[in-house]
Protein backbone atom coordinates (compact mmCIF):
# COMPACT_ATOMS: atom_id res chain seq x y z
CA UNK A 1 0.00 0.00 0.00
CA UNK A 2 1.35 3.51 -0.81
CA UNK A 3 0.14 6.72 -1.29
CA UNK A 4 -1.43 7.62 -4.57
CA UNK A 5 -3.29 11.26 -4.26
CA UNK A 6 -4.70 14.02 -2.22
CA UNK A 7 -7.90 15.24 -2.76
CA UNK A 8 -9.09 18.97 -1.27
CA UNK A 9 -12.21 20.76 -1.01
CA UNK A 10 -11.63 24.24 -1.30
CA UNK A 11 -13.57 27.68 -1.60
CA UNK A 12 -11.91 28.41 -4.26
CA UNK A 13 -9.87 25.75 -6.56
CA UNK A 14 -8.69 27.73 -9.13
CA UNK A 15 -7.22 30.43 -6.90
CA UNK A 16 -5.59 27.14 -4.60
CA UNK A 17 -4.34 25.78 -8.11
CA UNK A 18 -2.32 29.04 -8.66
CA UNK A 19 -1.01 29.09 -4.63
CA UNK A 20 0.26 25.09 -5.37
CA UNK A 21 1.98 26.37 -9.04
CA UNK A 22 3.51 29.58 -7.65
CA UNK A 23 4.12 28.58 -4.20
CA UNK A 24 5.02 25.08 -3.87
CA UNK A 25 6.51 24.78 -7.10
CA UNK A 26 3.69 22.09 -8.54
CA UNK A 27 3.11 21.52 -12.48
CA UNK A 28 -0.88 22.32 -13.58
CA UNK A 29 -1.96 18.62 -14.45
CA UNK A 30 -5.49 19.12 -15.73
CA UNK A 31 -9.14 21.02 -14.68
CA UNK A 32 -13.18 19.93 -15.30
CA UNK A 33 -16.02 21.26 -14.56
CA UNK A 34 -18.98 19.66 -13.57
CA UNK A 35 -22.76 21.00 -12.89
CA UNK A 36 -21.72 21.14 -9.28
CA UNK A 37 -18.05 21.75 -8.80
CA UNK A 38 -14.59 22.92 -10.31
CA UNK A 39 -11.90 20.96 -10.23
CA UNK A 40 -8.20 21.24 -10.59
CA UNK A 41 -5.40 18.64 -10.76
CA UNK A 42 -1.62 19.78 -9.48
CA UNK A 43 1.46 17.28 -9.30
CA UNK A 44 4.85 17.55 -8.14
CA UNK A 45 6.38 13.92 -9.42
CA UNK A 46 4.30 10.95 -7.52
CA UNK A 47 2.44 13.73 -5.93
CA UNK A 48 -0.80 14.41 -7.37
CA UNK A 49 -3.62 17.05 -5.44
CA UNK A 50 -6.88 17.03 -6.90
CA UNK A 51 -8.50 20.55 -5.24
CA UNK A 52 -12.36 20.69 -5.23
CA UNK A 53 -14.67 23.77 -5.09
CA UNK A 54 -18.46 24.05 -5.25
CA UNK A 55 -20.47 25.87 -7.77
CA UNK A 56 -23.52 25.38 -6.40
CA UNK A 57 -24.87 24.44 -3.13
CA UNK A 58 -25.92 21.04 -4.94
CA UNK A 59 -22.76 19.12 -4.52
CA UNK A 60 -20.27 17.80 -1.94
CA UNK A 61 -18.26 20.15 -2.37
CA UNK A 62 -20.53 22.30 -0.78
CA UNK A 63 -22.06 20.46 1.91
CA UNK A 64 -18.86 20.02 3.23
CA UNK A 65 -17.99 23.23 2.97
CA UNK A 66 -21.29 24.20 5.13
CA UNK A 67 -19.87 22.72 8.41
CA UNK A 68 -15.67 22.26 7.69
CA UNK A 69 -13.40 24.83 7.03
CA UNK A 70 -11.42 23.71 3.52
CA UNK A 71 -8.95 20.97 3.94
CA UNK A 72 -8.20 16.87 3.33
CA UNK A 73 -11.30 14.67 2.39
CA UNK A 74 -9.57 11.71 0.67
CA UNK A 75 -6.43 10.52 1.43
CA UNK A 76 -6.21 7.62 -1.36
CA UNK A 77 -3.76 4.48 -1.33
CA UNK A 78 -2.62 2.48 -4.44
CA UNK A 79 -2.93 -0.74 -3.70
CA UNK A 80 -2.11 -3.97 -5.75
CA UNK A 81 -5.16 -5.50 -5.30
CA UNK A 82 -8.40 -3.28 -5.28
CA UNK A 83 -10.66 -5.96 -5.22
CA UNK A 84 -9.26 -7.66 -2.21
CA UNK A 85 -8.84 -4.55 -0.20
CA UNK A 86 -12.31 -3.67 -0.74
CA UNK A 87 -13.88 -7.01 0.18
CA UNK A 88 -11.96 -7.42 3.52
CA UNK A 89 -12.58 -3.54 4.12
CA UNK A 90 -16.13 -4.24 3.91
CA UNK A 91 -15.91 -7.16 5.51
CA UNK A 92 -14.29 -5.86 8.60
CA UNK A 93 -16.87 -3.11 9.11
CA UNK A 94 -15.88 -0.07 6.44
CA UNK A 95 -18.67 1.22 4.82
CA UNK A 96 -18.53 1.36 1.01
CA UNK A 97 -18.69 4.65 -0.95
CA UNK A 98 -17.83 3.59 -4.31
CA UNK A 99 -18.20 0.11 -5.51
CA UNK A 100 -15.43 -1.60 -7.23
CA UNK A 101 -15.11 -0.06 -10.77
CA UNK A 102 -12.88 -1.09 -13.70
CA UNK A 103 -12.43 1.50 -16.22
CA UNK A 104 -10.87 0.08 -19.62
CA UNK A 105 -8.94 2.27 -21.39
CA UNK A 106 -6.54 2.30 -24.53
CA UNK A 107 -3.27 1.80 -22.81
CA UNK A 108 -4.41 0.19 -19.60
CA UNK A 109 -7.31 -0.61 -16.82
CA UNK A 110 -7.81 1.45 -13.54
CA UNK A 111 -9.32 -0.41 -11.21
CA UNK A 112 -10.71 1.26 -8.08
CA UNK A 113 -13.27 1.55 -5.26
CA UNK A 114 -14.05 4.07 -2.06
CA UNK A 115 -14.16 3.33 1.49
CA UNK A 116 -15.27 5.85 4.29
CA UNK A 117 -12.30 6.30 6.82
CA UNK A 118 -12.33 7.84 9.90
CA UNK A 119 -14.97 11.38 11.04
CA UNK A 120 -15.26 13.15 7.16
CA UNK A 121 -12.58 11.19 5.65
CA UNK A 122 -12.54 9.09 2.53
CA UNK A 123 -10.08 6.58 1.26
CA UNK A 124 -10.29 6.08 -2.83
CA UNK A 125 -8.20 2.67 -3.45
CA UNK A 126 -6.72 2.68 -6.99
CA UNK A 127 -4.93 -0.43 -8.74
CA UNK A 128 -3.08 0.42 -12.33
CA UNK A 129 -2.62 -2.13 -14.85
CA UNK A 130 -0.79 -0.85 -17.87
CA UNK A 131 -1.13 2.70 -18.43
CA UNK A 132 -3.92 3.47 -16.75
CA UNK A 133 -4.93 7.08 -16.34
CA UNK A 134 -3.92 8.57 -13.53
CA UNK A 135 -7.33 9.37 -11.17
CA UNK A 136 -10.98 7.79 -11.01
CA UNK A 137 -12.43 9.17 -13.92
CA UNK A 138 -15.69 10.55 -10.72
CA UNK A 139 -12.84 12.80 -9.93
CA UNK A 140 -11.53 14.34 -13.56
CA UNK A 141 -10.82 12.51 -16.69
CA UNK A 142 -7.18 12.32 -17.81
CA UNK A 143 -5.56 10.75 -20.72
CA UNK A 144 -2.92 7.89 -19.79
CA UNK A 145 -0.60 10.66 -21.82
CA UNK A 146 -0.97 12.89 -18.79
CA UNK A 147 0.21 9.97 -16.21
CA UNK A 148 3.21 9.23 -18.10
CA UNK A 149 4.24 13.23 -18.27
CA UNK A 150 3.33 13.07 -14.18
CA UNK A 151 5.94 9.94 -13.37
CA UNK A 152 8.76 11.39 -15.70
CA UNK A 153 8.87 15.22 -15.04
CA UNK A 154 11.47 16.49 -12.22
CA UNK A 155 10.28 18.49 -9.35
CA UNK A 156 11.73 19.83 -6.01
CA UNK A 157 8.88 17.41 -4.29
CA UNK A 158 8.99 13.51 -4.91
CA UNK A 159 6.77 11.61 -3.26
CA UNK A 160 4.00 11.80 -0.25
CA UNK A 161 6.14 11.06 3.03
CA UNK A 162 3.26 10.92 5.48
CA UNK A 163 -0.24 11.80 6.64
CA UNK A 164 -1.47 12.80 9.83
CA UNK A 165 -4.95 12.39 11.13
CA UNK A 166 -5.91 14.18 14.26
CA UNK A 167 -8.78 12.52 16.36
CA UNK A 168 -10.95 13.41 19.66
CA UNK A 169 -9.90 12.87 22.85
CA UNK A 170 -9.78 9.48 24.28
CA UNK A 171 -10.06 8.20 20.36
CA UNK A 172 -6.72 7.49 19.61
CA UNK A 173 -6.82 3.68 20.14
CA UNK A 174 -10.08 3.23 18.66
CA UNK A 175 -9.05 4.97 15.68
CA UNK A 176 -5.79 3.03 15.58
CA UNK A 177 -7.64 -0.54 15.96
CA UNK A 178 -10.12 0.42 13.05
CA UNK A 179 -7.31 1.06 10.83
CA UNK A 180 -5.81 -1.85 11.88
CA UNK A 181 -8.84 -3.87 11.53
CA UNK A 182 -9.66 -2.30 8.11
CA UNK A 183 -6.50 -2.19 6.31
CA UNK A 184 -3.99 -4.09 8.09
CA UNK A 185 -1.54 -1.06 9.42
CA UNK A 186 0.66 -1.95 12.65
CA UNK A 187 1.69 0.66 14.96
CA UNK A 188 5.45 1.87 14.46
CA UNK A 189 5.89 4.52 17.07
CA UNK A 190 4.23 6.21 20.52
CA UNK A 191 4.82 9.40 21.53
CA UNK A 192 3.07 11.06 24.23
CA UNK A 193 4.16 14.82 23.78
CA UNK A 194 3.78 17.14 26.87
CA UNK A 195 4.72 20.94 27.60
CA UNK A 196 4.01 23.12 30.95
CA UNK A 197 0.82 24.45 28.78
CA UNK A 198 -0.82 21.44 26.95
CA UNK A 199 0.14 17.93 25.57
CA UNK A 200 -0.93 14.97 22.71
CA UNK A 201 -0.36 11.61 22.19
CA UNK A 202 0.49 9.63 18.76
CA UNK A 203 0.81 6.82 17.19
CA UNK A 204 2.60 5.89 13.73
CA UNK A 205 1.19 3.36 12.14
CA UNK A 206 2.86 1.78 8.74
CA UNK A 207 1.51 -1.00 6.27
CA UNK A 208 3.93 -4.16 6.26
CA UNK A 209 3.17 -3.98 2.23
CA UNK A 210 4.27 -0.88 1.21
CA UNK A 211 5.66 3.06 1.93
CA UNK A 212 2.43 4.48 3.70
CA UNK A 213 3.33 6.08 7.05
CA UNK A 214 -0.04 7.23 9.28
CA UNK A 215 0.35 9.03 12.85
CA UNK A 216 -2.56 9.49 14.40
CA UNK A 217 -2.84 12.12 17.64
CA UNK A 218 -5.44 12.67 19.92
CA UNK A 219 -5.31 15.92 22.65
CA UNK A 220 -4.68 15.52 26.44
CA UNK A 221 -5.27 18.79 27.12
CA UNK A 222 -8.45 21.65 26.63
CA UNK A 223 -6.10 24.02 24.74
CA UNK A 224 -3.67 21.45 22.80
CA UNK A 225 -2.99 22.45 19.39
CA UNK A 226 -5.03 18.77 19.22
CA UNK A 227 -7.86 20.38 20.31
CA UNK A 228 -7.60 23.44 18.59
CA UNK A 229 -7.37 21.82 15.28
CA UNK A 230 -10.72 19.62 16.29
CA UNK A 231 -12.96 22.70 16.81
CA UNK A 232 -12.03 24.88 13.91
CA UNK A 233 -12.29 21.81 11.84
CA UNK A 234 -15.68 20.47 13.47
CA UNK A 235 -14.52 17.27 14.38
CA UNK A 236 -11.28 15.08 13.38
CA UNK A 237 -9.43 15.20 10.18
CA UNK A 238 -6.22 15.31 8.35
CA UNK A 239 -3.90 18.05 10.26
CA UNK A 240 -1.00 18.03 7.49
CA UNK A 241 1.05 16.19 4.79
CA UNK A 242 4.29 15.42 4.57
CA UNK A 243 5.63 16.43 1.24
CA UNK A 244 9.14 14.53 0.49
CA UNK A 245 12.49 16.18 -0.80
CA UNK A 246 15.58 15.17 -1.43
CA UNK A 247 17.32 18.15 -0.85
CA UNK A 248 15.84 20.21 1.68
CA UNK A 249 17.86 23.06 2.00
CA UNK A 250 17.37 24.15 -2.09
CA UNK A 251 13.91 23.22 -1.57
CA UNK A 252 13.10 25.77 1.51
CA UNK A 253 15.19 28.02 -0.14
CA UNK A 254 12.72 28.38 -3.22
CA UNK A 255 9.90 28.29 -1.48
CA UNK A 256 10.75 31.22 0.91
CA UNK A 257 12.24 33.12 -2.25
CA UNK A 258 8.11 32.23 -3.62
CA UNK A 259 6.91 33.93 -0.30
CA UNK A 260 6.15 30.71 1.78
CA UNK A 261 5.59 31.65 5.44
CA UNK A 262 7.32 28.63 7.64
CA UNK A 263 7.21 27.97 11.41
CA UNK A 264 9.53 30.15 13.84
CA UNK A 265 12.14 27.57 15.71
CA UNK A 266 13.57 29.57 18.37
CA UNK A 267 17.41 29.94 18.34
CA UNK A 268 17.91 28.22 21.58
CA UNK A 269 16.51 24.93 19.98
CA UNK A 270 19.82 25.28 17.63
CA UNK A 271 22.29 26.75 20.39
CA UNK A 272 21.58 22.68 21.96
CA UNK A 273 21.63 20.58 19.11
CA UNK A 274 24.71 21.82 18.07
CA UNK A 275 26.34 21.69 21.56
CA UNK A 276 24.93 18.21 21.33
CA UNK A 277 25.89 16.72 17.64
CA UNK A 278 27.75 19.70 15.68
CA UNK A 279 31.11 17.44 16.20
CA UNK A 280 29.96 14.19 14.90
CA UNK A 281 27.84 15.43 12.07
CA UNK A 282 30.28 18.12 11.07
CA UNK A 283 29.40 17.65 7.10
CA UNK A 284 25.67 19.34 8.04
CA UNK A 285 25.09 22.99 6.99
CA UNK A 286 24.21 24.12 10.30
CA UNK A 287 24.22 27.26 9.33
CA UNK A 288 21.66 26.63 6.75
CA UNK A 289 19.57 24.82 9.08
CA UNK A 290 19.03 27.07 11.35
CA UNK A 291 18.85 29.76 8.75
CA UNK A 292 16.33 28.16 7.40
CA UNK A 293 14.64 27.15 10.30
CA UNK A 294 14.92 23.49 9.85
CA UNK A 295 14.46 20.64 12.48
CA UNK A 296 17.43 17.79 12.68
CA UNK A 297 17.01 14.66 14.40
CA UNK A 298 19.13 11.68 14.59
CA UNK A 299 18.03 8.12 14.71
CA UNK A 300 20.75 6.68 17.19
CA UNK A 301 18.47 3.74 18.18
CA UNK A 302 18.61 2.26 14.50
CA UNK A 303 21.50 3.60 13.22
CA UNK A 304 22.54 6.69 11.57
CA UNK A 305 19.87 7.94 9.51
CA UNK A 306 19.11 11.76 10.12
CA UNK A 307 15.99 13.54 9.82
CA UNK A 308 15.31 16.82 8.38
CA UNK A 309 11.75 18.52 8.64
CA UNK A 310 10.17 21.81 8.38
CA UNK A 311 6.45 22.62 8.53
CA UNK A 312 4.56 25.75 6.88
CA UNK A 313 1.92 27.46 9.11
CA UNK A 314 -1.38 26.56 7.95
CA UNK A 315 -2.64 27.12 4.22
CA UNK A 316 -6.10 27.74 4.32
CA UNK A 317 -7.80 31.06 6.69
CA UNK A 318 -8.17 28.31 9.71
CA UNK A 319 -5.23 27.16 11.81
CA UNK A 320 -6.11 23.75 10.73
CA UNK A 321 -4.31 22.09 7.40
CA UNK A 322 -0.52 22.75 6.93
CA UNK A 323 2.40 21.15 4.95
CA UNK A 324 5.40 19.38 6.19
CA UNK A 325 8.82 19.07 3.94
CA UNK A 326 10.85 16.29 4.68
CA UNK A 327 14.43 14.66 3.79
CA UNK A 328 15.58 11.58 5.44
CA UNK A 329 19.12 10.82 4.78
CA UNK A 330 20.98 7.36 5.13
CA UNK A 331 16.96 5.55 4.91
CA UNK A 332 15.57 6.81 8.13
CA UNK A 333 12.49 5.98 8.87
CA UNK A 334 10.87 7.41 12.31
CA UNK A 335 9.83 10.78 13.11
CA UNK A 336 12.45 11.32 15.71
CA UNK A 337 10.99 12.77 19.61
CA UNK A 338 13.09 15.83 19.32
CA UNK A 339 11.75 17.07 16.38
CA UNK A 340 7.95 15.98 17.52
CA UNK A 341 8.68 17.81 20.58
CA UNK A 342 9.93 20.99 18.76
CA UNK A 343 6.94 21.04 16.43
CA UNK A 344 4.55 20.70 19.08
CA UNK A 345 6.69 23.89 20.67
CA UNK A 346 6.14 25.88 17.29
CA UNK A 347 3.01 25.01 16.94
CA UNK A 348 2.39 26.37 20.58
CA UNK A 349 3.79 29.55 19.97
CA UNK A 350 1.26 30.28 17.23
CA UNK A 351 -1.30 29.27 19.66
CA UNK A 352 0.32 32.20 21.66
CA UNK A 353 -0.11 34.26 19.14
CA UNK A 354 -3.75 33.62 18.70
CA UNK A 355 -4.17 33.91 22.25
CA UNK A 356 -5.14 30.00 22.39
CA UNK A 357 -2.50 29.23 25.36
CA UNK A 358 -1.11 30.76 27.97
Amino acid sequence: MDFDHIRFYAHDAKQCRCWFTNVLGFQYLGNATTSNQQIEVVFSEAIVCIIVSPLNQAGPAAQYLQHHPPGVVDLAFRVSDVRATLIRAVQKGATLLHPLTEEQQDNGTLVWGRVKGWGTLEHTLVERKGQASILPSDLIPLSAQSLSNAETSRRSFKQIDHGVLNVGKDQLQAAVSWYQKIFGFETHRYFDIQTHRSGLRSKVLTHPQGQVKFPINEPTSANSQIQEFLDFNQGPGIQHIALGTSNILDTVSQLKRRGLSLLDIPSSYYQQLRHQFEQTHSHLNWSALEQHQILVDFEEDVGTGILLQTFTKPIFQQPTFFFEIIERQQQAQGFGQRNFLALFQAIEREQQKRGVVL
